[in-house]
């Protein structure tokens, strides 16, 4: 997308660095779009190889499309269908490999082949998930999912 190589270090390293740049980015800032909106951009910035990045947030029982970076999206999403509609559902962090391979996948930009999708709770309620869609099989890995986690709890501190 529009990766570009400013971080150093480890892996690791480098997801700490992104959640320092989300915390001050936010900070202060009350309204939760344009904190989604800098939040997707933030890492629409940060991470390569990827072809779309933002949030789908909980309204009427569903999911429905929020801030993002990428092609034009699908619009709603039922709980329980599809890697964002499952994760939201079992409260669980899906890191799918293959896109193509997971049972009932939505497939809104034909050129995603790896997706990782983190739900967002706040205060014991669903809020939406933070989804990720990569153009490379198995794009993302356990330092991903640890790194974007950390992303997601600071996100939630500000919204």
């Amino acid at each position: 997308m529009f990766a570009t190589s400013t971080y150093s270090g480890t892996r690791e390293e480098q997801y700490n660095l992104l959640n320092k740049q989300l915390d001050a980015l936010l900070a202060g800032e009350p309204n939760r779009i344009a904190n989604l909106s800098n939040a997707s951009a933030l890492l629409g910035q940060f991470l390569d190889r990827i072809n779309w990045v933002g949030f789908y947030l909980m309204e009427d029982g569903g999911l429905v499309l929020g801030p993002f970076q990428g092609m034009p999206a699908c619009v709603r999403i039922p709980v329980g269908k599809g890697v964002c509609g499952t994760a939201i559902d079992k409260n669980e962090t899906m890191v799918i490999e293959d896109v193509h391979a997971f049972p009932g996948h939505i497939a809104c930009d034909a050129a995603s082949r790896s997706e990782i999708v983190i739900p967002l709770f706040k205060d014991g309620e669903a809020y939406g998930v933070l989804d990720i869609d990569s153009p490379e099989l198995a794009r993302f890995t356990e330092d991903d999912r640890i790194g974007l986690e950390k992303f997601a709890e600071t996100l939630l501190k500000h919204i």
